[in-house]
């Protein structure tokens, strides 16, 4: 049996609210938006009297998306800092492709996300850039050239 499709990846937020609004910001739309607990999902997950809000956030051509988990109970656990380098170990990036890198750049520098490094040119194919959002996510923005 092989795999189908990635559904989706989950990043569990402190500030619901204001990752929610750096995805839509960004061009992603809300799937929908749902309270979670009880035996069910103590069990998924492991942990124990789980309650937590999750919202689905879509990509414009419906086939990729994140999942947003903010925890009321038991409360989210940090490790490292926010601003980690993006060469910390572990998942550091969402890749997304855009039409416009410098307008979408700049719409998001207006919400308070933050440039990583500058935007470049990787040959005669892409732009690529970092940003840093809410709660230090990074994510990656890859415009096709030529």
């Amino acid at each position: 049996m092989t795999i189908q499709r990635m559904d989706n990846v989950l990043i569990v937020v402190d500030d619901l609210e204001a990752v929610k609004s750096f995805f839509i910001e960004l061009g992603l739309e809300l799937e929908g938006e749902a309270q979670v607990e009880g035996p069910s999902v103590d069990s998924l997950i492991g942990l124990k009297d789980v309650r937590a809000t999750l919202a689905l956030m879509r990509t414009p051509d419906g086939h990729g998306r994140i999942e947003l988990d903010k925890f009321h109970t038991p409360k989210a656990i940090r490790f490292g800092p926010v601003d980690a380098p993006v060469n910390a170990l572990g998942i550091r990036r969402i890749m997304f492709a855009v039409e416009d890198i410098d307008a979408v750049v700049a719409r998001l520098l207006a919400h308070g996300a933050e440039l990583i490094g500058e935007v470049v040119q990787y040959e005669d194919t892409y732009r690529l850039g970092y940003i840093r959002g809410p709660e230090g996510i990074i994510i990656g923005l890859s415009e096709q050239i030529g």
